[in-house]
This record gives C-alpha cells, sequence and structure tokens, in this order.
C-alpha cells in the first residue's frame, strides 16, 4: 500500500482532515463534508504494516502500548498532525493538514479586542472550542505576530508540534512531548528556568499542568493555551472542577488574578466556501475578575452581554456580524444559535 499517495491527495485537495481505517473507506474532509478517496475498503493488514513503516521503532512501541499515539509526520513540505488508534480492534489514523503559511490576524477575522493579544506582556490567554476549530491556528497567528514584532523568548509545549515557527525578531523554541519532554507537566516544571517572555501550552490536561500554568501566568510570563469547551463560561469550570475542593479556592483566586481573556472559537461552512470562524469573547475586567474568584461562573454570559464597550462579544452577535458582513448564511447561522441555546 503506498500510503503517502493518500498523504499527497490531502495536500493537492486542500483538504483539512485525512481518515484511514482499517476496513472503511480512505476519507477526506474538504470545506468540512466528508468525502471518500476511493471506492474500495482499506485492507487492516496492509494499512497497518504501511502505517508502521512512517514511525519510528519507539513510536510504535509506544503505540503498541498506549493503543494511542499522537505524532508529526511531514510530506512534500506539508506537515500533518497525526492520530493513531484503535478501533473495533482495526488500525485507525486521521490526521489533521497544517498550512504552510501561517495565516495573519486578517487571514482569521481577528476581532479588535483578539488583535490586542500579541501585545500582552503577561497573563494567561485561552482559545477554546471542539476539536478542529482552528484553536492552534489562532495561537500560532499570535505567536507569529510577536514573532514578527517583538524582541522575546518564545517557548512551545505541544502534542505534537504543528505549525514550525521560524525566527524573525524572537527566539523560539518548540518542544515536542515524547521526543523532546515526557509530558506538558514535566516541561512545565522547568519552563520558568529557561528564561522565557511567552509560553504555548498545546492544550491544559491534568491538574498538574493547569496548576504550572497560573502560576507561570502569575510570574509575569504570557501563557497561551487551550482546552475543549464550547464557551467561556464552560472554560472556567472545567479549570476549577479539575481539582479537589479544598484546592479550588485557591484556583478560583489565581485565575481571577491571571487570566486576560477567554476566546471560545468554532469553524463555519461560508457563503462562498471554505470556513470562517465565530468568536464568543471574554475579557476579564475588575467585574469579571470577582465573579470567578467568587465563584459566580452563572453570571459570566451576562458579563459578555454587557460587556461591547470592553470589546467583549457573545457568539450569538458574532453569528449576526457574519451574516451582515455576507460572510455566512443567516441559516447556517440559527443552526449554530440553536447548538449555542442547548449546549
Amino acid at each position: 500500500m503506498n500510503i503517502k499517495s493518500f498523504f499527497k491527495d490531502a495536500i493537492k485537495k486542500d483538504a483539512s482532515d485525512l481518515h484511514l481505517i482499517g476496513g472503511e473507506l480512505p476519507m477526506l474532509r474538504l470545506e468540512g463534508e466528508l468525502s471518500a478517496l476511493d471506492e474500495k475498503p482499506l485492507n487492516n493488514t496492509e494499512l497497518t504494516t504501511a502505517i508502521k513503516a512512517m514511525l519510528s521503532k519507539e513510536q510504535w512501541t509506544r503505540y503498541e502500548n498506549d493503543l494511542e499515539l499522537d505524532f508529526g509526520y511531514e510530506q512534500d513540505g506539508t506537515r500533518f498532525r497525526v492520530n493513531l488508534h484503535q478501533q473495533e480492534e482495526k488500525i485507525g489514523l486521521s490526521a489533521r493538514l497544517i498550512p504552510e503559511e501561517i495565516p495573519t490576524p486578517k487571514d482569521l477575522h481577528f476581532e479588535p479586542a483578539l488583535a490586542q493579544v500579541p501585545e500582552f506582556l503577561d497573563g494567561l490567554v485561552l482559545v477554546t472550542g471542539p476539536t478542529g476549530c482552528g484553536k492552534s491556528t489562532t495561537l500560532a497567528s499570535i505567536v507569529e505576530e510577536i514573532n514578527k514584532n517583538r524582541k522575546a523568548h518564545i517557548m512551545t509545549i505541544e502534542d505534537p508540534i504543528e505549525f514550525v515557527f521560524k525566527d524573525k525578531k524572537c527566539l523560539i523554541e518548540q518542544r515536542e512531548v515524547g521526543t523532546d519532554t515526557k509530558s506538558f507537566a514535566e516541561a512545565l516544571k522547568h519552563v520558568l528556568r529557561q528564561d522565557p517572555n511567552v509560553i504555548l501550552v498545546g492544550e491544559m490536561r491534568d491538574p498538574e499542568t493547569i496548576a504550572t500554568v497560573l502560576t507561570a501566568a502569575e510570574t509575569g510570563h504570557l501563557v497561551l493555551s487551550t482546552l475543549h469547551t464550547s464557551s467561556a463560561a464552560e472554560a472556567v469550570e472545567r479549570i476549577v472542577d479539575v481539582f479537589d475542593g479544598s484546592r479550588q479556592k485557591q484556583v478560583l483566586i489565581q485565575l481571577g488574578s491571571v487570566l486576560r481573556m477567554i476566546v471560545a472559537q468554532e469553524l463555519l461552512p461560508a457563503k462562498d466556501g471554505g470556513r470562517v470562524p465565530a468568536r464568543e469573547i471574554l475579557i476579564n475586567t475588575p467585574a469579571v475578575a470577582n465573579m470567578i474568584k467568587e465563584n459566580n461562573v452563572s453570571q459570566i454570559k451576562s458579563a459578555i452581554q454587557t460587556g461591547g464597550k470592553e470589546g467583549m462579544i457573545t457568539m450569538e452577535n458574532s453569528l449576526k456580524q457574519l451574516v451582515k458582513e455576507g460572510w455566512i448564511t443567516s441559516e447556517t447561522a440559527e443552526k449554530r444559535s440553536g447548538r449555542a441555546r442547548r449546549v
């Protein structure tokens, strides 16, 4: 099996994702929709052999032990973020295509408040949303703006490395979990001794990582990270719920102090093809900080609704703006609004 041909097809057709699963048809995701690459299901044995040939011995051993593996792969100069897994005792591969050029804030339709993030010198900025909503791309665009405009030391901790940055005004170090460090938490333990100005943490997955991120943001660093939640209020809840009851009060106080912004993002089908981001933006004003410290998370949604002057925006207003500017249809906005109300 020539597995490289599937990756080449993904590049040629400008797909966002490639799915290769034993016993299933090979699929590409094109503008949000799945499309079959072939009419013949993939032979599981052949697919397993082909995937094994892509990996180092250490990577294959990790996959055999954990039945899960995340890694980066490059084909014809294009990078992919790949997840390997098992389903119904067959192998499965999902690969996300990483654009070679890092999109600019203008390309990604940054709102004025979000466009200010590269100027932040400290605090915590979170980008949240479901898998495939462009969180990594948004953060990469912020990092690249810092790279272009400031002399800073940027450290990234990723699983795996996605966008590859080239030093401009900044010194950038990119560390991959499993290759350059054992875990997010392990890398973060030592990162403050490496004299960073900006720290990008691919994902806040566990209590140890979250606690260290909060400490790093407290000690004068700008920390950028992601969470899998669909709203800003849910992001606050997720961070707090990770900790035992006795620690929660301390975490709420820390979060209220260091948080700068939460951006909840979703990609929607654009009217003229492609996809466009809709965003809810929470800015940590003194009033919001008090809500977080007092654990009045239920009030955050109303704070966003009344915080337009500070640059906050609700998902509903973001959708209305996209319709007004002709980016999406009113039907697309209504479908997303319906989901937002159910969440």
